[in-house]
């Protein structure tokens, strides 16, 4: 974790599983509706709104020795590597900044991760005051894991018609995160905020300025990122866990299949909606698709703009989103790669934005853009389905989007606060890193020259970004330049379940485990101990778990003490 920031240009220095169970789309549709209503109201009492705005906006500025803050955040980026290709003379706007302002390394949280740290960085509170402790957290009736950082749940009340449910009220969509992030302070003193995609911050909160939600945001499905995969290849033996693969026939040149879209609660019945799709083979690296009364362009190893698809939930309800294709190949086998099918900014099914239409007003000006939290997908490159090139093609297609949104609130925003995240570099970094050793594991039958470069690359396109943000801000302005945590190589993993179970803490139903999710196969009559997430280990306690049978204080505090010691004496018996 490392941070840069310049009073720019003195000479002197100063001084970030699905969630739910499917969108409430009659819901959807009076949010929408109220939204425009509240839209009138707005405008109607806009002169009021604006006097008392500007007189609290003098106030907080007249106190203030800066015009505007800006905050660059770049997911992942690595301190040592930043310092490495600076010194190489890589990073020229990096060391410009360094040299203008200050350079130092932060420390970051505990667990070092994405929502925890970027948690802290909002609220200045460590993980006991915010609560995010981790991706993934237990539920503890079920115990199966579920986001830390949001819930969705349909409403709890609704009306029979015929086949259909009706639901009444709106969905409960709820943030996991605690505390006050800064951006509502400031606000709370008449500052106004520009906030774009910094990850924890869905469902959007209310304050004094606009936001764009990320991490968490869920896709249409209303999980984190469900892909599809199309192939008329019999012979593949590979498993998806994050994507569905829908086994396909070529007739005559002829791809007939569907797409799938999220659950329709509200028909009583339920089950999922689904558009036909037809694929016509036009020529060795090209086809045509079309999807009702559209017709698109497919060239092998490109993408296509965002699509728009609408589902018919029925009673003049319609839930739209957004996905891209790109086409694997039309011989001797068709393959095709459909991405996960993004909430619609332009008419959004849930709020991803605060206020409402912020998200609305971005997709007019702009073009439509991916909402998804976790939008780069890095399940398709680690599943087989599509390779290093097809992610880094989707990957900067996305960081465009972002730098559009980012350079829009700069220019929008003259007084107060504009943050943005960009996720590329932790993306890049995940699946990249391994290609700077030779001799790591997941090289096997690898080319590792052709993608060496991959990373510097991506750190002078972050140089760039940086030198560009630059020259958009001028002397009245701070520039903060931050990243979350680092990068280290990651070579082997231990199975913490695995450990518990070796160890006496988690029993199964079986002899031993089968090797499927230990978790469906706990017998929670036997287990003290099981864990969830990257590094979370949970004692299953009387009272609050709903088979729990470790006794809180000194049973739960032995049982924990023989947890850590026998985790201090675990060591790599194959390094």
């Amino acid at each position: 974790m490392w941070a840069g920031a310049a009073l720019l240009f003195p000479s002197a220095a100063h001084a970030y599983i699905g969630p739910g169970a499917g969108f409430a789309f009659v819901s959807s549709f009076f949010i929408l509706f109220i939204t425009f209503l509240l839209a009138f109201v707005t405008i109607m009492t806009w002169p009021l709104r604006w006097a008392i705005q500007t007189f609290r906006r003098r106030k907080a500025s007249s106190k203030g020795k800066t015009r505007r803050v800006v905050i660059l955040g770049l997911d992942g980026q690595d301190p040592e590597m930043t310092e490495k290709f600076m010194a190489e003379g890589l990073l020229p706007n990096f060391a410009r900044l360094r040299e203008k302002g200050t350079f130092s390394r932060l420390r970051t949280t505990l667990l070092a991760e994405s929502p925890v740290a970027w948690s802290s960085f909002q609220t200045g509170c460590n993980p006991g005051r915010h609560r995010i402790f981790d991706f993934l957290v237990p539920n503890r009736k079920s115990y199966l894991p579920e986001l830390c950082s949001a819930q969705i749940r349909p409403p709890s009340r609704s009306f029979s018609l015929g086949k259909y449910r009706i639901p009444i009220g709106k969905p409960v969509l709820r943030l996991g995160r605690k505390s006050k992030p800064f951006w509502k302070t400031l606000g709370e003193h008449g500052i106004f905020s520009a906030v774009l995609r910094v990850p924890i911050t869905f469902p959007p909160e209310k304050f004094n300025g606009v936001m764009l939600s990320a991490m968490a945001v869920p896709d249409l499905k209303g999980s984190q990122g469900t892909y599809t995969y199309y192939s008329s290849d019999e012979k593949e033996e590979f498993e998806l866990t994050s994507g569905i693969r829908i086994p396909v026939q070529v007739n005559g040149g002829v791809v007939k299949t569907h797409v799938i879209g999220p659950e329709n609660s509200l028909l009583k019945k339920g089950g999922e909606m689904v558009l036909p799709m037809e694929i016509r083979i036009t020529g060795e690296n090209e086809a045509e698709m079309t999807l009702g009364k559209e017709t698109y362009t497919l060239t092998r190893k490109e993408y296509t703009p965002w699509i728009t698809v609408d589902f018919k939930a029925g009673l003049g309800i319609k839930v739209r989103g957004i996905f891209r294709l790109y086409l694997l190949e039309t011989s001797p086998n068709f393959k095709l790669y459909m991405t996960p099918i993004n909430i619609d900014p332009g008419k959004p099914a849930l709020p991803v934005s605060h206020p409402f239409t912020y998200a609305i007003y971005l997709a007019k000006t702009m073009g439509p853009y991916a909402t998804l939290g976790l939008a780069e997908d890095t399940s398709a490159l680690n599943e087989g389905v599509v390779d290093e090139e097809a992610f880094l093609k989707q990957t900067y297609l996305i960081h465009e989007e972002r730098e559009k949104m980012y350079f829009d609130a700069i220019d929008k925003v003259r007084r107060g606060l504009v943050v943005c995240v960009f996720d590329i570099t932790d993306r890049i970094q995940h699946m990249f890193f391994r290609y700077l050793q030779d001799d790591h594991p997941a090289n096997r039958g690898r080319d590792v020259e052709k993608h060496r470069d991959v990373i510097k690359n991506l750190y002078k396109d972050m140089d760039d970004l940086l030198g560009r943000t630059m020259e958009a801000i001028d002397g009245d302005d701070v520039l903060i330049v931050m990243s979350d945590h680092g990068f280290k190589p990651f070579r082997r993993g231990v199975n913490i379940n695995t450990w518990l179970y070796k160890n006496g803490f988690l029993a199964v139903k079986g002899e031993e485990p089968t090797g499927a999710d230990m978790l469906r196969e706990v017998d929670w009559s036997g287990t003290k101990a099981y864990a969830v997430g990257f590094g979370g280990i949970y004692l299953n306690i009387a009272g609050r778990e709903a088979k729990g049978i470790v006794k809180p204080g000194e049973e739960a505090e032995a049982v924990k003490k023989e947890i850590i010691e026998g985790l201090r004496a675990l060591y790599d018996e194959k390094e």
